[in-house]
């Protein structure tokens, strides 16, 4: 314990260990933050599609933080409702039912149209739909009749697929010609002041309009982007933290403990039992590692607890026995292991209290080294289709972009890049601070 204490004060002097420890920190911090601000529970409901609040978020778009080094500015998303506190709603009723008019006001800045401009329409009646009309107001003054329409107990209607607007519009697409500069020849984005008046009209005593929702779909959003099925792929960058390194320092703590405890009952006991670890550790070595789990993960189970289990067993009779052998065969010979033996210990506690004790410093760094290379081996497999299909992670969100969604080809970066940085961070950091505590405890590595 006092050779591990003495390790990690000499850990604070070297400055990539340093980077490396923060880098760590930063990640737990993350997974911390993340389990108490999204549930697990509410994390897969979203995940899964289970919330309706998906339809609020535009489709295929990056993060917000990308406007901060373009000139051209991409528009936000614009939500409207019946709720809101700048909403003007006017009332008009009589016995053969109501005259809702209902006018939003918003300012838009952006360099661009919105990706799309969708009303949502609810609404309670017995026999006779309601009627609406839609009109749009610029910032010189022009209005713009949209659509009228009836509508049901739920409508949807979207603008840029209504076909008799566009022929309003000159033939131009209604996204473009409702935020069009009338005074250049081009099709400019004028600023200012935009206004929508709902008009609608129920026809019977009880009917009621209950939502009547505009939604302007920007181009950029959130901190991560969304993907195609409109999804906010925060919740898979900020999941994918805990799960990876969950995943990463269970693989790799029960891999090397293990490792490490088969080796030394085999050099203590010798005989039948070393023949036997080493028999099976020299067969485990030759074994297609990643094609079983691939065969597993294919025709058994995706689950991230079977893959891991399945992980821990088949690394736990590698190459790390061979070297804890060599080790312990050395340490077997040590006087206070013939005191030990001399004084009537039992053979467990001569192996979990003398021989494993001894080499546990070397454990450190092997464990720690371990943990990037497991965390990548979940996102190869969740890249591969091979992840759990329940969970969001860093794997799942680049196998979306790859095959889903077709990111590199389409000009989506920011689909793949964000979970294979954090990839890179969790390497880079446990690389560092590994690199740093094998020098510290392995003497040989201390002067280079």
């Amino acid at each position: 314990m006092q050779n591990l204490k003495n390790g990690f004060k000499l850990l604070l002097k070297y400055p990539s260990a340093l980077i490396g420890t923060l880098l760590i920190l930063l990640l737990f911090a993350i997974s911390i933050y993340t389990i108490f601000a999204i549930p697990y529970n509410r994390a897969i409901d979203l995940w899964r599609g289970g919330d309706s609040v998906w339809g609020h978020n535009p489709k295929v778009v990056p993060p917000v933080w990308v406007n901060w080094w373009r000139a051209d500015k991409l528009p936000e998303t614009i939500i409207l409702s019946m709720e809101d506190e700048n909403a003007q709603i006017e009332r008009k009723t009589s016995t053969a039912g109501e005259n809702l008019i209902i006018t939003y006001t918003f300012d838009f800045q952006a360099d661009e149209v919105p990706q799309d401009m969708i009303v949502n329409f609810a609404s309670k009646y017995i026999n006779r739909s309601p009627f609406v009309s839609v009109f749009w107001t610029t910032p010189d003054g022009r209005e713009i009749r949209v659509t009228e329409q009836g509508i049901n107990f739920t409508t949807s209607y979207r603008a840029i697929q209504d076909e008799k607007l566009k022929r309003r519009l000159g033939g131009i697409s209604p996204d473009l010609a409702l935020f069009d500069n009338p005074e250049t020849e081009e099709i400019d984005v004028l600023k200012g002041t935009y206004k929508i008046v709902i008009d609608a009209i129920t026809f019977e005593e009880d009917s009621v309009i209950t939502k009547a929702e505009v939604l302007l779909h920007g181009k950029v959003y959130g901190w991560f982007g969304t993907d195609t099925q409109r999804r906010d792929l925060t919740i898979a960058i900020l999941w994918g933290t805990p799960i990876a390194l969950a995943f990463g320092l269970t693989a790799s703590f029960g891999t090397s403990v293990f490792s490490m405890i088969f080796a030394a009952v085999g050099v203590w006991y010798g005989g039948w039992v070393d023949e036997l670890i080493q028999r099976i550790t020299e067969v485990s070595i030759n074994l297609p590692f990643l094609s079983l789990l691939i065969m597993i993960g294919t025709f058994y189970s995706r689950s991230i607890w079977t893959i891991l289990l399945v992980t821990v067993v088949l690394t736990i009779f590698s190459g790390a026995i061979k070297g804890y052998r060599a080790i312990f065969l050395q340490v077997k010979e040590s006087p206070y292991i013939e005191a030990a033996r001399a004084y009537g210990s039992s053979n467990t506690r001569i192996i979990f209290n003398y021989l494993i004790p001894r080499i546990t410093p070397l454990l450190i760094p092997s464990l720690v080294l371990g943990v990037p290379a497991y965390v990548f081996l979940e996102a190869t497999l969740a890249s591969l289709s091979l992840g759990d299909p329940v969970l969001p992670t860093w794997g799942k969100v680049i196998q979306d972009a790859w095959q889903g969604g077709g990111a590199v080809y389409n000009g989506y970066y920011y689909w793949i890049l964000e979970p294979a940085v954090l990839l890179i961070i969790t390497g880079l950091g446990f690389a560092l601070v590994g690199f740093a505590l094998d020098r510290i405890f392995n003497p040989r590595l201390r002067d280079i």
